[in-house]
């Protein structure tokens, strides 16, 4: 690797994480403004407050990754650029694909560390960023779910009315079982409370239908502990389960959705394939971003910024309309969660056919 390889790269990865220094403390800041008399009232410990800001962290950098990537390189190339550095570059004999060279090194190593965060990091960074959210921080919402109705196996379905993952206490709750498409049993309770040690529900208020040829069999208990093929996680709400899964559990986790016939698939499909969507954006972002900013303009950095901003946020805008789209609807979601980087790859291509000339 040559000097000027070193040079560039070093220049890429320092701006970029400079970048994430810079902005996430701002982001903290605001994030505090705006949540303090909430955590005062709530009396909440330092230490949870400690922890909350650290899963903000992992999280606020994964949300506005492409924006803080793109415009790091902006911001450096535009410098070497404005420094006539670039044409000394080129003019040395040296090709606009040879230049970019270490541009993608850097990317490679984004990519990287963005992959094993979306596998791993990211999803127990979630869980206690919207845990935190939803016990300390809402005034009105809750993460429960209301009126649930799942199939958990070929021959059973389950109702819950009303189910708050906070205290994993549900009401209302039945469990049907089937015979092709014959009712053979039907299990209900007042009230459901999942065991978190044991891995078992404890049923209260409950009662057990046998339907018979002559006559039906009823059972009743006023409380009992069993062992059911699901777990909270499939009750509350789909995207927030999604998010707090690594890419081992999520994969099984889709696979049993799967299985059980579940109506909500889509939404997982599109979390899981986002963990692999943005890394490759960082490749795609890179191209862009240095075939915009490699030419000296006359409105200097400003010019090149505003146009990484505009394009950084169509970005992020086509990403999260087609996510949406996929999570709400029947549109495929690999094709959403591709598209955005369709797109701006062939904008990619046109940028670098034309930065090279």
């Amino acid at each position: 690797m040559k000097i000027i390889d070193w040079y560039i790269l070093k220049r890429y990865l320092a701006t970029f994480f400079v970048m994430l220094i810079m902005f996430i403390p701002i982001g903290i800041v605001i994030d505090v403004s705006e949540k303090i008399n909430r955590m005062l009232e709530n009396k909440v410990a330092f230490k949870l407050i400690a922890i909350y800001y650290a899963d903000f962290t992992v999280y606020f950098a994964n949300l506005l990754f492409p924006i803080f990537l793109f415009l790091s390189i902006i911001w450096f190339t535009s410098k070497l650029a404005n420094n006539t550095e670039i044409v000394a570059i080129l003019s040395s004999g040296i090709s606009f694909t040879r230049f970019l060279r270490p541009y993608l090194m850097g990317a490679t190593i984004v990519s990287v560390l963005a992959l094993a965060m979306g596998f791993f990091f990211l999803p127990k960074a979630s869980k206690g960023f919207n845990d935190f959210r939803y016990q300390y921080l809402t005034r009105k919402e809750t993460r429960q779910s209301t009126d649930v109705y799942k199939q958990i196996s070929p021959t059973q379905v389950i109702y819950v009315s009303n189910f708050i993952y906070a205290n994993k206490t549900g009401s209302n709750f039945n469990l049907e079982t089937y015979k092709g498409d014959q009712l053979v049993s039907l299990e209900s309770a007042n009230g459901i409370v999942w065991n978190e040690k044991e891995k078992n529900y404890t049923l209260s208020g409950y009662t057990k239908r046998v339907i018979g040829k002559m006559e039906d069999v009823i059972t009743k208990e006023p409380q009992r502990t069993v062992k059911l093929n699901f777990l909270p996680d499939d009750l509350t709400p789909t995207v927030y389960a999604a998010e707090t899964m690594t890419y081992p559990e999520l994969k099984r986790f889709i696979a049993r959705e799967r299985s059980r016939g579940s109506s909500n698939l889509n939404a997982y499909l599109v979390v899981l394939y986002k963990k692999f969507t943005i890394p490759v954006s960082a490749f795609i972002l890179t191209i862009i971003a240095v075939a915009v900013s490699s030419m000296k303009r006359r409105g200097g950095m400003g010019i090149n910024l505003a146009i990484g901003i505009a394009l950084a946020f169509t970005f992020v805008f086509f990403d999260k309309v087609f996510g949406t789209l996929a999570e709400k609807s029947t549109f495929s979601p690999l094709l959403a969660t591709w598209i955005p980087n369709v797109v701006f790859g062939i904008l990619a291509f046109y940028l670098l056919r034309n930065a090279k000339r």
